[in-house]
């Protein structure tokens, strides 16, 4: 049986990808993810003015963390030889924090589930520290928006 699908062997069952054959190359991957608050609640994140202190911060270092566990928490994925994390977090309104995620490898296969897992954990992580003044928060849109390195080069988000 065929199934077309690369993580299924010839009998239908779940296998992770055999990748010791394919080339190492530079590998990266830029993902994002929207965390929608109320209003009045950002321009406090911003300022790190909240009961459990320096939002920004913290949802920086569990992006790394996450980048780092993602074979971990995703059972297909390669563990990567991860060379590089850059996290950033813009506002894109007076009620949305966009967080942005860019990782870098060298290695068989891409960084495209670390991105968007470091993406939504980051956004969980604000959830989390804002939780005690605003419970409506919303995490949106977790996507990928850039991939390059490895056979099929370079891919944007149009």
């Amino acid at each position: 049986m065929d199934s077309g699908f690369t993580h299924l062997d010839a009998e239908g069952h779940a296998r992770m990808v055999e990748v010791s054959d394919k080339g190492e190359s530079k590998r990266r991957a830029v993902a994002r993810a929207t965390v929608r608050m109320s209003p009045g609640v950002l321009p406090r994140v911003l300022k790190g003015d909240l009961p459990k202190g320096a939002v920004l911060e913290v949802a920086r270092i569990a992006a790394i963390s996450a980048t780092k566990r993602t074979a971990d928490l995703i059972p297909m994925c390669h563990p990567l030889r991860i060379t590089g994390v850059e996290v950033s977090f813009d506002p894109v309104s007076d009620v949305a924090l966009e967080v942005r995620v860019a990782v870098a490898a060298f290695d068989r296969t891409g960084v495209e589930m670390e991105a968007m897992t470091a993406a939504a954990v980051a956004a969980l992580t604000i959830y989390d520290m804002v939780k005690a003044v605003d419970r409506g928060m919303r995490v949106e849109a977790v996507e990928l928006l850039l991939k390059e390195g490895g056979k099929s080069g370079l891919w944007q988000r149009p």
